[in-house]
This record gives structure tokens, C-alpha cells and sequence, in this order.
């Protein structure tokens, strides 16, 4: 197989050559390891490709048996390998325990090969940290490929590998989804491994490039684990049975106003609305809706979670024998744990009561509809830098977060909430970069996720739109 052949194929694609005997897991991995030769030089999505790649262990089974996998440098983790967490405090970092989720992303066949780029503790919704450097967007690489997973976005983007491991606290798998132009399915709280989030704000997921690998996905890492705080319901047929069953008609609440400070970009309002019409056309009711929460109540939400981060991070660094400050931490980080350390502490059952009643007004105000329709990012990929990067000096921590809730307005909403809601790169601007839209479900419903993505992937394909940089295309 050329790369150039490679780069056409999905995950599913992929496994499918395995299990014929076309090409092997190995020969999958160089080809994966060339790609990433190609063009991880100038997108910079890939911090470290294993030496060990080919002989990475995998099940010669599941649905996925053969291919490559890459994992972002966070969340969950492979006993003994790397994980910095994009920060200098983690530099040489290597946990001693493999999460669940990779348990499961081998026995399904997947090939860990390496880790991504994010930006420092998942923090920022841009791509560059001081300590890996800016990851690039594969549609232009002066603009910012989304975060945090910016380096598992981009990757699959630029053909490295077809599917890649993310993880979503506010918007984290959607954000880079929608700037880089690929699907990026946040769960429903407690579907896949519970992350060490304790509000349940943080789901983990993949990337990938079609809507069969995102329900395959779904049938490969959703599911109870022992001692689970909670077991979100159990489905009885798996979500890949999904693609061949009928859609029904669907109530669909259509968000065409802003839902925060951030004004929507005329292209993205306008992909809406052709969204909207079309499904429309297929049947289903549409109607608008109007912003389901005020921003001050996310905001409050957010820096009071963030009051808790400096006890995790003295922790942290005191196991490590390291120290907190400025040469450890980017200064947004380092605010907040001054911001933490230097706050009277409020009592956790204020916190959790403002997380009570953010649940119940949003569910209240979206239940009559089966799914939403909204912008993923309310504007284009922006270029690098900027107010929202973590590496920036200017802002308090209370002025960040007001930034964060007013531009991912979509977003972080439904990881309070728990829904379920996927990023589909539906549209392009006049000058080429990806415009996603977000689907968002009942909480636990990922079975109409999947069926109105197919509907929307089939009516409105994407497969054909090719980024600047790609593997293959040399």
C-alpha cells in the first residue's frame, strides 16, 4: 500500500484490509510513521512517535484490529510512557498505570503509536504551550488548530492516522473538530470511562474522519468499569446497528443567536441556516431557540471549579519534588493557582448547588427538543496567539474566563449538563477553512447522534475536501 493510498481510507477502512489480509498492523504503522515524516514537520501535531511503534501490542481482533491510534498528553494514560500534560511542571513525566481506555482501545485492535500536542492542562481551546511549541492548522497553518486536543485534531486532519484519542472538559474534542475539519463526538457524562474530573465535566473520545468510525467508537469504549460512581444505561444493540436504521422525524431547536459575548461570523450563521434547511427537507421540525443559560452562571461555575485546581497542583508538584511558578507554569495557569491558593475556600456544596440549578434551567429550556442545532465555534480558526492561549500575560484569571465562556458559548454549556454532542465539519468559509456544527442529544441518546450524523454525512459529504497539508499528497 502507498501512503498516498492510505491517507483515503478510515479507521474502519483500514481494519477491513487487516482482516483480509491486504496489508498488516506493521505495515500499517510505517505508513502511519512516513505520513508523520511528511508532515508533522510543518503542523507540529505529533511530540513523540515510539521507536517501538511496530512492535506496539494490539488484539488481532475487533473492529478495529491493525490500526494506528495516536494519544493526546492528557487524561488517560499508558503505563510507563510519556505523559506532560503540555506543561514544563510534567516535563519527563511517565504514569505508572494504563487507564482503562487504552485497555479497551487495544483489545479493539487499536495500535497506540505515539502522543499529541495540547495546550498546557487542556486549559485553552488554542494550540500552543510553551513547552511543545504551536501546533498549525493542516487548512492553514497561521491559524490556530483548536484545543485542547489540537495535535490529535490536526493529525487526523493531515492523514498521520485516521483516528486519534481526544478528550472534552469544555468544548476540548469539538473545538479542533470544527477548526480542523474533522468529527468529534463529546458523550454523554459516564458512557466512556470516567475521567478524574469529579463534577463529570471531562468525557474522553476520539477523532476521526467519518461517522461509522465515531459509532464504532462508541461500541469499543462505552460501558461501565469497576467501581464506576454511577452506570449511565446499558444499550442492547450496538451503536454501529445504528447507521442502517431509520432516523423518525425529529423536533430540532435551531440556535441562529449568539449565546454569548461573541458575535456569530456571517459564514458560520449561514451554514446554520443551509444545515437547518436541510434538515428541513429531510422531515424533521425545526424551529429557533433561544440561549438556554445566562454566561455569568457558566462563569462562576468555571472559577469556582478552578479554586479547587491549586490543591491538585501543590499535590501534584510535591510528589514530583518540583515548585510552582513562573518557570513551571504558563502565566494564566500560574494565576489561577495564585487565585486558588489566596482564596478564602468556599464551601464545595456552593459549587455544587450553582452546578444544580445550571443542570436543571438548561434541561428545562432544551426538553421539548430531541436534538439542537447550533455553530460548533461561533468564528473562523483565528490565528495564533491572542487573549485565549494560556501563554498570554494580560488577563486575570476571572478576565480569562470570561473570554472562554463568551467564545465557546456552544460548548462548554453541555459539558455541565452531560449531553451528548458532536462536532460535523458541514461547511467552509469563501477562503477554505472547516465551519463545524454541533448536533446535540438527549442525555444517553448517542443512538440519534449517530443516525442524524449519517443522514447529515450522506446529504452533505465531506470526505472529498483535502486540507493544504497532507500526507500523500507529495
Amino acid at each position: 500500500m502507498k501512503l498516498s493510498e492510505y491517507v483515503e481510507y478510515d479507521a474502519t477502512g483500514l481494519a477491513s484490509l487487516v482482516r483480509a489480509g491486504e496489508v498488516t498492523a506493521v505495515e500499517l504503522v510505517r505508513l502511519a510513521r512516513e505520513a508523520y515524516k511528511e508532515v508533522n514537520p510543518r503542523i507540529n501535531a505529533v511530540i513523540e512517535f515510539y521507536e517501538d511503534a511496530e512492535t506496539v501490542a494490539g488484539a488481532d481482533a475487533g473492529h478495529f484490529n491493525g490500526v494506528p491510534f495516536l494519544r493526546k498528553d492528557i487524561g488517560a494514560t499508558e503505563a510507563g510512557r510519556l505523559q506532560e500534560q503540555g506543561s514544563r511542571l510534567f516535563r519527563g513525566h511517565r504514569p505508572d498505570t494504563d487507564s482503562y481506555y487504552f485497555r479497551r482501545a487495544r483489545d479493539a485492535g487499536l495500535r497506540t503509536i505515539g502522543r499529541t500536542t495540547c495546550p498546557e492542562f487542556g486549559t485553552s481551546g488554542m494550540s500552543e504551550s510553551i513547552l511543545n511549541g504551536i501546533t498549525g492548522n493542516p487548512w492553514d497553518l497561521e491559524r490556530a488548530a483548536g484545543g485542547s486536543s489540537s495535535g490529535s485534531a490536526a493529525a487526523v486532519a493531515a492523514g498521520i492516522t485516521p483516528i486519534a484519542h481526544g478528550s472534552d472538559g469544555g468544548g476540548s474534542i469539538r473545538i479542533p473538530a470544527s477548526w480542523c475539519g474533522v468529527v468529534g463526538l463529546n458523550p454523554s457524562r459516564g458512557l466512556v470511562e470516567p475521567s478524574n474530573d469529579e463534577f463529570g465535566f471531562s468525557r474522553k473520545f476520539v477523532l476521526c474522519r467519518t461517522v461509522r468510525d465515531m459509532a464504532a467508537a462508541l461500541d469499543v469504549f462505552s460501558g461501565p468499569y469497576p467501581g464506576d460512581p454511577f452506570i449511565i444505561s446499558q444499550r442492547s444493540r450496538p451503536y454501529l446497528d445504528e447507521l442502517s436504521r431509520p432516523t423518525g422525524t425529529l423536533r430540532v431547536g435551531v440556535a441562529r443567536t449568539k449565546w454569548g459575548a461573541v458575535d456569530l461570523d456571517p459564514e458560520v450563521l449561514q451554514a446554520v441556516d443551509t444545515a437547518a434547511s436541510l434538515l428541513e427537507e429531510m422531515g424533521h421540525m425545526v424551529m429557533e431557540i433561544d440561549p438556554p443559560y445566562e454566561p455569568a452562571e457558566k462563569t462562576r461555575i468555571s472559577l469556582e471549579r478552578g479554586d479547587l485546581f491549586a490543591n491538585w497542583l501543590e499535590d501534584a508538584a510535591r510528589t514530583m519534588g518540583r515548585t510552582v511558578n513562573a518557570d513551571t507554569l504558563e502565566p494564566i495557569n500560574l494565576k489561577y493557582y495564585e487565585r486558588g491558593r489566596n482564596s478564602p475556600a468556599a464551601p464545595t456544596g456552593n459549587l455544587l448547588e450553582d452546578i444544580r440549578k445550571f443542570r436543571f434551567r438548561v434541561g428545562e429550556a432544551i426538553d421539548s427538543f430531541d436534538i439542537l442545532l447550533t455553530p460548533t465555534m461561533p468564528i473562523l480558526p483565528p490565528r495564533h496567539g491572542g487573549i485565549y492561549c494560556t501563554t498570554n500575560p494580560t488577563l486575570s484569571a476571572v478576565e480569562f474566563r470570561e473570554a472562554d465562556t463568551a467564545l465557546y458559548q456552544y460548548l462548554g454549556v453541555f459539558n455541565v449538563t452531560g449531553h451528548p454532542s458532536v462536532s460535523l465539519p458541514l461547511a467552509h468559509s469563501a477562503n477554505g477553512l472547516p465551519i463545524g456544527l454541533q448536533i446535540v442529544g438527549r442525555f444517553g441518546d448517542e443512538a440519534t447522534l449517530v443516525r442524524i450524523s449519517r443522514d447529515l454525512e450522506r446529504a452533505s459529504p465531506w470526505s472529498s475536501r483535502r486540507p493544504n497539508v497532507r500526507a500523500g499528497d507529495n
